[in-house]
């Protein structure tokens, strides 16, 4: 009985343990830190580089050192800038977006959908009693419409 209680115990905190790392996965998954856009959200639209900005068509040309030191201040300057940026404010941003999409996560779960859900209830109701009316009055008067009109014979000639 004993050895029946420890191996029991183990089990449970090993069981315990499981479930916490279950749960703190849930919420931190592991990332890429290589390909940071899986998904290519931002494929075309923010990846400039000096020859999207800068090009100098033939006959007008700088002179190569120039043109060497633009490339160099131009690409050290974004990648620099850019890090220093998310350093700066890429926490706090990330916070916000974090917050803005809980709101509207929050809103569409506990407003939007229930409305959503409700109005589709209500309309279901309606939508019976007015198909009913419809088959009702309207389908018998247009059947005999139809009826009326169906040995009605259109002949087209043309004369010249």
């Amino acid at each position: 009985l004993v050895l029946i209680g420890v191996s029991g115990r183990a089990m449970a905190e090993q069981y315990h343990t499981n479930e916490e790392k279950i749960q703190k996965d849930s919420h931190t998954k592991e990332i890429d830190l290589v390909n940071r856009d899986p998904k290519h959200i931002n494929e075309d639209i923010i990846r400039v580089d000096f020859e999207d900005v800068i090009a100098e068509p033939d006959g007008t040309h700088s002179l190569d050192g120039v043109w060497r030191v633009s490339y160099t201040t131009f690409t050290v300057s974004k990648y620099w800038c850019y890090r220093v940026l998310s350093a700066i404010f890429g926490i706090p941003v990330s916070l916000l977006w974090g917050f803005l999409f809980a709101c509207i996560s929050f809103c569409h779960i506990w407003a939007v959908m229930p409305c959503i859900k409700s109005y589709m209830i209500e309309t279901q109701c309606i939508s019976r009693v007015y198909s009913l009316c419809i088959h009702t009055f309207c389908d018998p008067l247009y059947e005999a419409m139809g009826r009326v009109f169906s040995s009605i014979r259109v002949a087209l000639r043309k004369e010249v």
